[in-house]
């Protein structure tokens, strides 16, 4: 396979050109031919009708004469030999070379051509018939003229060659030109080569199409879509860095100083202080590692709508169950009413089943941890419109409208103070439910109190067995 550019384009333009100039000398080639055998055609026709001319009765049988003008007419620089033959129709010789072809003697009405092989010589003839009255009688005389093509064959070739070897020329100069060409047209192509290898490997600015010729300029674009791609990608591991680094110095500054606090208990009876610090140490890792794995779990929702995470069939009515039947002892320990509410047998929308369980955990948690004793949360999913809905309920304090929309922010929180929590819940919900393409929105609960969760996401076709499989 060639991978050169410029030698495919100058296979694409050469090729029809040399097709072209091949059909071109062919035509050229016949067109000449014709010219000439027309030429040579017409000094033997007229050879012949001269002497036909000079034949005539003496003494009540047909006499020729071959006059020298006759042959002069056929003289060229070739030194082309010249032949004839003058006969009757009974085969009676009367001038020339008595072994021509007898089929060309007597043709029909008209003058007769052909090429034939003479002793070892390509010869051109011409056969002319003239019809003699004498007392009565009628005679058919035949008068062939025959000519080697020497001078034909020169005749050609002037006529041809030129016109070949100017189409030969324009072949290769079209070839140079296209070499030329391409070689001015493609640096600016060279140019953007040579910028991309001189940048540095963390910039991530756009390329500049500069000059570059209108057709290469969707390079560039796509080219930049990506290097956005990128910068989107660093952005977010960046801040996710940074937000973990922030939010882990506080707890982890804190385990820090209990140890150091407990290290200096060594009396006995301070043993119930060592205890306090201890289970303060042990809700500080605990803290830790929630952060932690809710940090992790933001940074695979980021992630989520990349190819590196598998996209299926998911089935969210059945991802919805196994998540209260996980929670319910959580429910349970507040007295809390825990339900779902569905008419549905399946709700399959297309995404990853790990995102969406840890998406509805967060959600189910959030209404339990922020609803009182005593109180509801209910998980209803439904369809419309070609969409999945799925609703989480409770009735708890709700969130004010003023700050629905900040609480998708990061580290955001609207808890009471001492409240549990570590302000990245919804913001997790909110990453993957973009990145299986639907939408989420906060609402008052039923009777307008507490808050409902409502998210919309594109629903699909169940998977065939061999998916489920």
């Amino acid at each position: 396979m060639i991978i050169s550019l410029r030698l495919r384009l100058l296979l694409w333009l050469l090729i029809p050109l040399a097709v072209f100039v091949a059909i071109s000398a062919t035509l050229s080639y016949r067109s000449a031919r014709q010219t000439a055998d027309l030429i040579q055609d017409h000094a033997l026709l007229a050879s012949a009708q001269v002497i036909a001319g000079e034949i005539h009765w003496l003494d009540g049988v047909p006499h020729a004469s071959v006059p020298p003008a006759a042959l002069e007419l056929l003289v060229s620089s070739m030194q082309d030999q010249v032949y004839y033959q003058v006969i009757t129709d009974n085969d009676s010789l009367l001038a020339g070379r008595p072994d021509f072809p007898q089929a060309l003697r007597f043709p029909l009405s008209t003058p007769a051509f052909s090429t034939i092989d003479y002793h070892g010589q390509v010869l051109r003839v011409v056969s002319q018939v003239r019809t003699l009255y004498n007392a009565g009688q009628l005679r058919k005389i035949a008068v062939l003229v025959g000519q080697t093509t020497g001078a034909r064959d020169q005749m050609l070739a002037d006529l041809w060659r030129p016109s070949l070897h100017r189409q030969i020329a324009m072949l290769l100069l079209a070839a140079a030109l296209v070499v030329i060409g391409l070689s001015m047209e493609l640096r600016p192509l060279m140019h953007l080569k040579n910028q991309l290898a001189a940048r540095d490997a963390t910039s991530l600015s756009p390329i500049k199409a500069g000059q570059l010729q209108l057709e290469l300029r969707p390079i560039v674009e796509a080219i930049n879509q990506t290097i956005q791609r990128l910068n989107t990608q660093v952005s977010a591991q960046k801040r996710f860095i940074a937000d973990a680094a922030h939010q882990l110095r506080t707890p982890l500054t804190l385990l820090d100083s209990q140890i150091q606090f407990a290290r200096r208990l060594g009396d006995e009876n301070r043993r119930t202080e060592v205890l306090q610090v201890l289970q303060a140490m042990h809700e500080s890792s605990s803290n830790m590692t929630e952060l932690t794995n809710k940090l992790l779990l933001l940074s695979q929702a980021e992630a989520s709508d990349t190819t590196a995470f598998l996209r299926q069939p998911v089935d969210l009515l059945a991802v919805s169950a196994a998540v209260l039947e996980e929670i319910v002892d959580l429910a349970q320990r507040k007295n809390i009413d825990l339900g779902l509410e569905t008419t549905m047998q399946h709700a399959w929308v297309m995404g990853n089943e790990a995102l969406f369980s840890a998406m509805m955990m967060n959600l189910v948690d959030n209404a339990i941890r922020y609803t009182p004793i005593d109180g509801t949360v209910t998980v209803a999913i439904g369809a419309s419109h070609g969409q999945v809905e799925i609703s989480v309920s409770d009735n708890g304090p709700g969130i004010p409208a003023e700050v629905r929309d900040r609480v998708f922010e990061r580290f955001f929180r609207n808890a009471a103070p001492g409240q549990d929590g570590t302000g990245l819940g919804l913001a997790i919900v909110k990453e993957i439910v973009m990145a299986a393409q639907g939408s989420v929105t906060l609402g008052a609960g039923e009777q307008q109190r507490g808050l409902a969760v409502l998210l919309q996401l594109p629903s699909c076709a169940a998977p065939g067995p061999e998916q489920q499989f």
